[in-house]
């Protein structure tokens, strides 16, 4: 039986702060490299060599990159919840509604009740999640109690398709 795709979202870093500090170091390093390398100047107090300066101007432009392309795919389909966070995820990993004890979708403290956003163990029994920016998500309840927490940045549509496939449950289910 082929299964319809109700719903689908990919998610990447928008915050704001973040881009401002990646590409604020960025920047400074690679003006460090371009001083140093091309003009001869030393770069600071206790300049680096020219090779470790490439080097790390190098791995901080990695580094940038890899936020670039952090993505959170998820789909609802007839037959359950697929999700992937890549570049860890190549496949999806699929949820099957029989898995599912409880579906919601509330507004959380990505902070406070995970430590932030990419892939968290919340604590005091949060259970795990899986969010790159804001603080709305889709609230999994597995059948065994564990809890699962995916970001999303469309909480109304998903709140919609949960109604109208009958797995919306609320807390005072």
């Amino acid at each position: 039986m082929l299964t319809k795709e109700r719903f689908s979202e990919s998610q990447h870093f928008k915050q704001t702060w973040l881009w401002i500090l990646l590409t604020g170091i960025d920047a400074l390093f690679i003006y460090a490299a371009i001083k140093q390398v091309f003009f001869g100047q030393s770069f600071g107090d206790k300049p680096m060599s020219n090779p470790q300066l490439i080097v790390v101007v190098s791995l901080l432009l990695l580094l940038t990159l890899f936020f670039m392309f952090l993505r959170l795919d998820t789909v609802i389909q007839d037959d359950g919840i697929y999700y992937r966070f890549l570049p860890f995820q190549w496949t999806f990993q699929k949820i099957p509604w029989n898995r599912i004890l409880k579906a919601s979708v509330r507004q959380y403290k990505p902070v406070k009740e995970y430590g932030g956003w990419g892939f968290r163990i919340g604590l005091f029994g949060k259970g795990r999640a899986f969010n790159v920016s804001g603080n709305k998500g889709r609230q999994l309840i597995y059948d065994n109690g564990k809890k699962f927490l995916l970001g999303t940045q469309r909480p109304q549509e998903i709140e919609q398709i949960l109604k109208r496939l009958g797995r919306l449950t609320t807390d005072e289910e």
